[in-house]
């Protein structure tokens, strides 16, 4: 099974080509961790069912021998609120809420009569991918996220041939110099540089690691890729070797990402007994081996020496630098180390050329950029689009606008490292430059959309809140800064504010800024700074007037009964948990405002509307 030459790569590429074209239909079941959840694998084996019932001919892996349909178990196609999702092809009928109950419906009308089914169609299909680009994220929900043989079949390890028998590591370098790819973790330093640092050293021993920790609250665009199209992102790892002269290699996965740890062993096992990953790869004389760690879902491990620091058995904290990672990284040898989405752009590069990759996006900012799009908007899930989207693009375009009818108040752009951006901000194009300008950043690519009913002030708690808790605790600014700023944020929502306190949350962020050991310290009070400059009016509110404008701070709500409305009908007084409502049958019924717990419930009893919540 081994291959031993590139032709022997390009006479099993056409095969698994040929046996795809022999496939006279495939349906794709998302298999991702959302669809899962919903049901997915029983949607899988109730269509096996049934195809088995009808007789039609069907098979899971690529053969050689012709079969009427190919089953195969994808990643993500995308709008995951839809799960779980079933795509038909060559057609391009994209099924969503499909439940193990409609599979026969779906092989006997669309299978065996060729039939679309309305009822399980996505209505806004079109919109929702009509301006994306699909360019990482291209095969996921395409091919089966499990063969290796699917990723041949649509051109797999092409690029890492080109790289080992037409370029040489000089020539990589350049062309992904060239591309202008930077870093899509966040901090969008250009990949070419790096390689080219960690190329220079004269160490016996490098290492190129893939950083899988992603642990922003809400994104989930690396855990997608891992888990939905391991091999590209592999044979970018391959290829940083090539280039760098490195032979290991580490993937760094965190915990909570069991999905994609599974799929990533078994795309290493895959590689492996072709040859692709081992000794002498391809009979070209390179070798490159892989190894997954599984991180403990500590969110400072997405820090590069936190994270080479827990794959070498440490406690996963940051060091003060230089020396960089290029330099003195893991085992204090010369490391590449990029993100998931980084490694899978490496393919594109090498493949189609610089020029071609820098076609797409800006000038300083080009190719793609895949983003996780969530909140209150009417079509969530992952995304892809060239680099200077706006956000108006984004969310009204691909998002479907505000659900409910709601109105935009702002987006949550980079996790506890990024900021807010408000209506000023939706023809703002999304690149690395433009973010900085505004005092926000793409991060790693969660966005999370809010709407009016949102408390600002609540949402800085929230991200100083989860900052705080992840604090490694090495360094005092962070440690100490973080805990002191969460204190303020939260006498401000508990409706205990002061005057002084805004200016002591922009004190302290600055010191913090300045003077914390790693990034993610020094980007720790950017939600609270972001937050305070586009929404200081809501802050205002809540210290001089103890009033939440958005009506969420439950400490600040107000719930009184309209004596002039209230038929005394005692329904607001036998749901109160505490006893805090009283009054006669037929007389208008009063609270004890200092026995209230502001739960609602005698607001959502109240048939008059006499319960009033402010």
């Amino acid at each position: 099974m081994k291959l031993r030459n590139r032709e022997e790569l390009i006479a099993l590429r056409e095969r698994c080509v040929r046996a795809s074209e022999n496939e006279k239909r495939k349906i794709l079941v998302c298999t991702g961790n959302g669809c899962i959840a919903n049901g997915a694998l029983e949607v899988v084996s109730k269509l096996e069912e049934a195809m088995n019932e009808l007789g039609v001919s069907w098979s899971i892996d690529l053969m050689d021998d012709a079969h009427e349909v190919g089953l195969k178990k994808s990643g993500c196609h995308g709008p995951c609120e839809l799960s779980v999702l079933v795509r038909i092809e060559p057609e391009g009928w994209l099924y969503v809420k499909v439940k193990p109950e409609d599979c026969r419906e779906i092989v006997e009308e669309t299978l065996v009569h060729g039939r679309h089914i309305e009822r399980l169609a996505h209505d806004d299909e079109a919109k929702f991918y009509k301006k994306q680009n699909l360019f990482v994220l291209e095969h996921c929900g395409h091919i089966d996220a499990n063969s290796i043989e699917e990723y041949f079949s649509v051109g797999g390890y092409r690029a890492l041939e080109k790289a080992l028998f037409e370029m040489g590591p000089d020539a990589i370098v350049k062309e992904v110099l060239e591309s202008n790819l930077r870093g899509r973790g966040g901090g969008g330093f250009k990949t070419g540089r790096k390689w080219e640092q960690v190329k220079r050293q004269k160490a016996a021993r490098k290492f190129i690691v893939c950083n899988g920790d992603e642990g922003d609250p809400g994104a989930f665009m690396d855990c997608s890729i891992m888990s939905s199209d391991p091999h590209r992102m592999l044979e970018g790892m391959i290829i940083a070797g090539v280039a760098c002269g490195a032979e290991e290699g580490y993937i760094y996965v965190r915990a909570e990402y069991p999905l994609a740890a599974s799929r990533l062993y078994k795309a290493i096992e895959q590689a492996e007994q072709y040859g692709l990953l081992g000794d002498d790869i391809l009979g070209s004389g390179f070798s490159f081996h892989l190894r997954i760690n599984r991180g403990a879902g500590a969110f400072v491990c997405g820090e590069g020496s936190a994270l080479t620091a827990s794959i070498e058995g440490k406690r996963g904290m940051p060091r003060v630098k230089p020396p960089r990672t290029v330099e003195h990284g893991l085992f204090n040898l010369p490391t590449v180390l990029n993100n998931v989405e980084t490694f899978a752009n490496v393919p594109i590069v090498i493949e189609k050329g610089a020029a071609y990759y820098r076609s797409i996006g800006t000038e300083s900012s080009p190719g793609t950029k895949a983003y996780s799009l969530t909140g209150n908007v009417r079509n969530t899930g992952l995304i892809e689009v060239p680099m200077g989207a706006t956000l108006r693009e984004i969310i009204f375009d691909i998002g479907g606008g505000m659900r409910g009818d709601s109105t935009f108040k702002a987006v949550q752009i980079g996790g506890p490292s990024g900021g807010c951006l408000t209506a000023e901000h939706l023809d703002l194009p999304l690149d690395f430059d433009s973010l900085g300008k505004v005092g926000a950043m793409i991060g790693s690519g969660g966005m999370v959309v809010l709407d009016e009913k949102t408390c600002m002030v609540e949402i800085a708690r929230f991200f100083m809140n989860f900052t705080q808790k992840e604090s490694c605790g090495k360094c005092i600014p962070c440690r100490e800064g973080t805990r002191r700023m969460l204190d303020i944020l939260e006498r401000i929502v508990a409706g205990k504010g002061e005057e002084g306190d805004i200016e002591a949350l922009l004190d302290l962020a600055d010191l913090i800024g300045n003077t914390a050991l790693c990034g993610l310290g020094k980007t720790a009070a950017s939600p609270v700074v972001s937050t305070i400059k586009y929404f200081r009016d809501e802050y205002e509110a809540h210290i001089r007037d103890k009033r939440c404008p958005a009506g969420s701070c439950k400490s600040m709500k107000r719930i009184s009964i309209d004596t002039a409305l209230c038929k005394g009908c005692s329904k607001c007084a036998r749901v109160c948990p505490v006893g805090a409502i009283h009054g006669e049958i037929k007389e208008p019924f009063a609270i004890d405002a200092s026995a209230c717990v502001k739960c609602g419930a005698c607001v959502d009893a109240c048939p008059f509307g006499a319960v009033k919540e402010g």
